[in-house]
């Protein structure tokens, strides 16, 4: 199973929200590139990097970081927030990411997401199943849509996805552990997708728990910023 650090993007700063609630946002650091360059010392070779600026704007506003990144860097970098147009995934990629999810864009444009699938390749291209209870969350977890988890992960794997970050956006910053009864009911309906679970992974135990249920990946983001999850405890896991 990966183990994903995450670094979250707000005027160029590393910032933690809680709950996906932009007025309740903590900066830990005004310097990404150190921050990636940290977690790639501590043998970490994955980053997950959001620009919650452009989640918001529906635009990419933190290119230039990303590319600061992906210059200085061996990180493989999945990159999301505000990739809304074909263009705008090209600039990504031409910035640096070696992969992008797509968020909110998936649960609006399905067909445009299905072209990108094709166009790139599955396997450069994440579904962000972002969800809130039963149902998919979207604009930056502001809204709640209609369609479900299950049949949102579903309609995607018909199309040729592969890969899909599943946030619990209730949980996300908080520190009370993830959603494994979802993760397990996600593997047992679909086996044959990779799901990396991100929102409230607060201890190595809960990373025990992921790997257990045969996750392919876990992003760990505020755990790291808090110290729930130790640098020790990050560089034994990123061993593993």
């Amino acid at each position: 199973m990966d183990i994903i650090p995450a670094i979250d993007l707000i005027n160029g700063s590393c910032v933690r929200l809680t709950g996906g609630d932009f007025a309740r946002q903590t900066t830990y650091s005004a310097d990404p590139l150190a921050q990636a360059q940290y977690f790639e010392q501590l043998g970490a070779t994955r980053l997950h990097l959001v620009d919650l600026d452009g989640a918001r704007a529906r635009e990419p506003r933190q290119l230039a970081v990303l590319e600061r990144i992906a210059a200085n860097t061996r990180l493989h970098i999945d990159f999301g927030g505000g990739i809304q147009t074909t263009q705008a995934a090209e600039q990504a990629f031409a910035a640096g990411a070696a992969q992008l999810t797509a968020g909110s864009i998936a649960a609006r444009e399905p067909a445009l997401v299905g072209e990108w699938l094709a166009r790139f390749g599955a396997e450069r291209i994440i579904i962000g199943a972002d969800f809130k209870g039963e149902h998919i969350a979207v604009s930056a977890w502001t809204e709640q849509s209609d369609q479900t988890l299950t049949g949102f992960v579903g309609a995607y794997l018909a199309v040729g996805a592969t890969t899909f970050i599943c946030t619990d956006v209730s949980r996300d910053g908080q520190l009370q552990g993830p959603a494994t009864d979802t993760y397990t009911a996600l593997r047992q309906q679909f086996p044959a997708a990779r799901f990396v679970a991100s929102g409230g992974v607060t201890t190595v135990a809960d990373v025990a728990a992921l790997r257990a249920l045969g996750m392919s990946g876990a992003i760990i983001g505020k755990a790291l910023y808090e110290g729930t999850i130790t640098e020790a405890e990050l560089r034994a896991e990123l061993l593993k």
